[in-house]
């Protein structure tokens, strides 16, 4: 590989010759070579938008020169296009502010936006990383505003989008399961009677109030920290340029964003983060019961529950035949942990808002994405692959309601909570029904026993 010299102001360094990018670039490499873990496109889009729009606003300022601004533009467009994302390199474990991840945007932005005015690849000239790309700018800023842009723009564009069919697909299922009687379960043990449709309404529930959740929190990841610059007293930034900035950015992709309240704050802290962090993982929660419930309902096909049916989709054993596996409600409960474990590393992150400056920005723009990401396309599965596709096993469900002691407590109101245990002791020690056990015992006529039975048995 061929290199060109590069210099920052620790000095000279070599950087790939087909590189967009620079020496603080090319240092933050070396610096951290931990994970191979690097930043989604949706986080770059951000930053690439944030260069633009600053870029646009200095030229109007009069701060940047016509052809250095469209230039920046230029390349900054491609950045969000992305047939830049190569030249993002940087490991997310590195600099606790993201500096090495802005910089590499500025390097790669002014590198690129170089080559549109020279034809040279790279450089600092006739467009500076730092005078030109980041004007107006600081890391500080600029990551905390990515941040709230990648999360808003990936919940609105795409979470959003699946919870909505999800719950659709669920309360869809709770109607046309509504007459459908079964046998209730609490603590793993027969409970009363219930319908198959009630069952499902809860999970629609869920949904529902998981989508609320989310969104009451959306008008707070609106908020940016640009205009702040090192710590929030916004040195050496124009007056204008964070208000003008937020409207272009607003207007090219049709969100309401504002700037942050209170810059200190926003650039200080990441209680907006831990905060939709925390929706996410009450929505990762209520996913993981309702798939560990399907596992349960449709458990068999012989010998377990078998109250529904789920498509079957692929072959559940290397030596078992026949056998097969719940295989979509087992990826979505492990989506559910891995997103837990993310709103922990989040949580303990946002701890790190020390004096005027988070220092754990990084692990919590990679973290945040990851979540949503998981949980747009598991969800996106979990609808297609299994609740849509979901039928009642109605036999099942009746011969296990007819066989549940539980059947026992419809008779309290009448014969009193002694004698209605004493039959249900009784149906389980000889293995028959409470109703067979209750005729026998003649604590009440047949015809009464049977009507009292067979209205929470039938009944809608």
């Amino acid at each position: 590989m061929e290199y060109r010299k590069e210099i920052d102001s620790m000095g000279e360094v070599s950087v790939p010759e087909n590189a967009y990018y620079g020496a603080q670039t090319r240092r933050a490499v070396g610096n951290f070579p931990i994970s191979g873990l690097r930043f989604p496109s949706s986080f770059l889009k951000a930053l690439a938008l944030i260069k633009k729009h600053a870029a646009i606003v200095n030229l109007e300022l009069g701060l940047l020169e016509p052809d250095l601004s469209n230039a920046i533009v230029r390349a900054s467009d491609e950045m969000m296009n992305g047939t830049l994302d190569d030249q993002f390199v940087v490991d997310v474990f590195q600099t606790g502010s993201g500096t090495s991840s802005n910089m590499n945007t500025n390097e790669v932005i002014a590198g690129r936006a170089n080559e549109i005015l020279t034809g040279k690849r790279g450089g600092k000239t006739p467009v500076h990383p730092n005078d030109h790309v980041n004007l107006g700018q600081s890391s500080n800023d600029v990551i905390p505003s990515a941040i709230h842009i990648s999360t808003l723009q990936e919940i609105e564009n795409h979470l959003l989008g699946s919870l909505g069919v999800l719950f659709k697909a669920l309360d869809e299922k709770a109607r046309e399961f509504g007459s459908i009687r079964k046998i209730g379960r609490t603590h793993l043990q027969d409970a009363v009677p219930m319908n198959l449709g009630q069952e499902f309404s809860g999970y629609a529930s869920q949904i529902e109030k998981a989508i609320k959740r989310i969104k009451r929190i959306l008008p707070d990841l609106s908020r940016l920290a640009l205009g702040g610059t090192a710590l929030g007293t916004g040195i050496n930034t124009h007056p204008d340029f964070a208000k003008r900035v937020i409207a272009g950015i607003s207007k090219e992709i049709a969100v309401n964003f504002k700037e942050a309240e209170n810059h200190f704050e926003a650039q200080a802290a990441q209680d907006t983060s831990v905060d939709i962090s925390s929706a996410l993982k009450t929505l990762a929660v209520a996913l993981s019961k309702i798939a560990n419930d399907i596992r349960w309902l449709s458990s068999g096909p012989r010998c377990g529950l078998g109250e529904i049916n789920i498509p079957s989709l692929q072959p559940g054993s290397s030596i078992m035949p026949g056998k097969v596996n719940p295989v979509i409600p087992e990826a979505v409960i492990q989506v559910a942990a891995q997103v837990i474990g993310n709103d922990i590393t989040v949580t303990m992150a946002g701890q790190a808002g020390v004096f005027e400056l988070n220092v754990m920005l990084p692990v919590i723009a990679y973290n945040l994405l990851q979540s949503i990401g998981l949980l747009d396309n598991a969800i996106t599965v979990f609808t297609e692959k299994c609740i849509t596709g979901i039928t009642p096993n109605i036999e099942k469900c009746s011969s296990n309601l007819e066989q549940s002691l539980a059947l026992a407590t419809a008779l309290v109101p009448v014969i009193g909570y002694d004698k209605a245990a004493d039959i249900a002791e009784k149906a389980h020690k000889t293995g028959k029904t409470i109703r067979e056990t209750a005729i026998e015992s003649r604590v009440l006529p047949e015809g009464e026993i049977n009507r009292i039975l067979d209205k929470i048995t039938t009944a809608t």
